[in-house]
């Protein structure tokens, strides 16, 4: 660990970035929010009273003592934002989604290449309590081979609010916002699929961009085939559906509930507080014995830890650690949710090829 911390910027302080960025980077060892790039310096210094605040990205990036930017806009901003904090010398943190297409996603991967930056996108529900006990149950081999997997992100959200992520603008609806987390947690578990099928719509009254979504991805080929995985979204669930259902050809697992990280750091909570991450729902395992009969043990979901992730990437920018989420897998998925934009305009499933 340097004795001088890792100073970061953070650009935006909305929802993302006074939820998500600044208290889970401020939890981390060895790494400091010293700036913020905000036209509301009263939000930001009712939050964090002794952090700097600039009028804009220009004034962040020229500043010689950030190291980190962390690009936490609205999503059409992403691209120019990171751009600008690469060309300045800086390593580069974007929320997700990483862009707003693949050809904008390649261009700042070369550009972080050639300057020899780390550049990563905040992939937060890879460090899901639920996501990170699913890949425990997988790895134990307990349900044998998967043959099929649901993952679902179902809320009640039933009015249209006046905000950018639900107006017909760049980079808005729902499958570019949750539709990000839940194929990047697809692929890290099985890879890319052979086909991507995609269905949208906007189901709300007054809905002015899809406010859901279901995904079909089959798995035809390679060491998970035959596979089938469900992605399925929708602001119009008063009963959710379970979070992870998996069936194998030995038995099923199920979760229900939702990660508690998010509704914490919403209440205003920071980690590390007393119990950060605990889920208090035990996952529920079926097995089938050799007499025929079901048999159900529960399975204790493990803590959850959104700090993780910035503690590699302060690792990665002092050559200690991988980058947690490469930009290499960013423009991968990228090119994923294009090719399911694809899918819901022509109403066909996309075969993919491998890279």
């Amino acid at each position: 660990m340097t004795s001088t911390p890792l100073r970061a910027g953070l650009v935006g302080y909305g929802f993302a970035g006074q939820t998500f960025h600044a208290p889970v980077l401020s939890a981390v060892p060895g790494l400091e929010l010293a700036a913020v790039a905000s036209s509301q310096p009263h939000k930001v210094h009712a939050d964090w009273p002794g952090v700097a605040v600039v009028p804009d990205v220009a004034a962040l990036v020229a500043r010689a003592d950030i190291d980190l930017v962390v690009v936490a806009t609205p999503n059409a901003q992403h691209h120019p934002v990171a751009k600008a904090a690469l060309e300045a010398g800086k390593h580069v943190v974007v929320d997700k989604p990483f862009t707003l297409d693949v050809a904008e996603a390649r261009e700042l991967e070369l550009l972080s290449r050639r300057n020899n930056r780390v550049l990563s996108v905040y992939q937060n529900r890879r460090f899901d309590a639920d996501f990170l006990t699913l890949q425990q149950v997988l790895a134990s081999g307990d349900l044998g081979r998967p043959v099929y997997l649901e993952s679902h992100f179902d809320r009640f959200r039933p009015e249209v609010r006046e905000r950018w992520r639900e107006q017909p603008v760049p980079g808005a609806g729902l499958w570019v916002d949750l539709g990000s987390h839940l194929l990047d947690q697809t692929v890290q578990l099985f890879g890319r699929p052979d086909t991507l099928q995609l269905d949208t719509a906007a189901l709300r009254d007054g809905a002015l961009v899809e406010d859901y979504f279901h995904a079909v991805l089959r798995y035809e080929s390679g060491p998970h085939a035959p596979l089938r995985v469900v992605l399925h979204a929708t602001t119009l669930a008063a009963h959710a559906a379970p979070r992870y259902i998996v069936h194998g050809t030995r038995g099923s697992y199920v979760k229900h509930g939702v990660d508690p990280q998010e509704d914490a750091l919403r209440a205003g909570q920071r980690p590390p507080a007393e119990g950060w991450g605990a889920d208090p729902l035990d996952g529920e395992l079926t097995l089938i014995g050799g007499d025929g009969a079901p048999h159900f043990r529960a399975v204790p979901t493990q803590a959850g830890n959104y700090v993780a992730y910035y503690a590699a990437v302060r690792d990665a920018i002092l050559g200690k650690g991988p980058n947690p989420v490469p930009s290499a897998q960013a423009v991968a998925l990228m090119e994923l949710l294009d090719i399911g934009r694809q899918s819901a305009a022509e109403g066909r499933a996309i075969r993919i090829e491998r890279p």
